[in-house]
């Protein structure tokens, strides 16, 4: 096992290991229950952690919690008239997907 990132909370280590997963990488969460103890230690060492069981996967894990982390961000008009900004492919005003590029 190799430690690949620590996550700022809970709830953002859940969805980079859920991605992971997705793409086939074995990842897990380490110290997801050390936020109970916040105050008590370092708030460094009660941060969630990722973890790659494979070493092989390693470097793909990297890449993708990367890409993750960097999704890009597009402003599109919608048919609707809505302005959309941000990571977002569909409008929140009617539904309707972006449109191709």
């Amino acid at each position: 096992m190799r430690r690949l990132a620590q996550a700022p909370n809970l709830a953002i280590a859940t969805v980079w290991v859920h991605a992971l997963r997705e793409e086939g990488v074995a990842a897990t969460v380490q110290r997801e229950f050390l936020g109970a103890v916040m105050g008590q230690l370092p708030p460094d060492q009660c941060l969630p952690e990722i973890w790659i069981d494979d070493e092989a996967q390693f470097d793909l894990a990297r890449r993708l919690l990367h890409e993750l982390q960097h999704r890009p961000q597009r402003s599109w008009l919608c048919v609707c008239g809505e302005q959309v900004e941000g990571g977002f492919e569909q409008c929140w005003q009617c539904g309707e997907m972006m449109p191709a590029a």
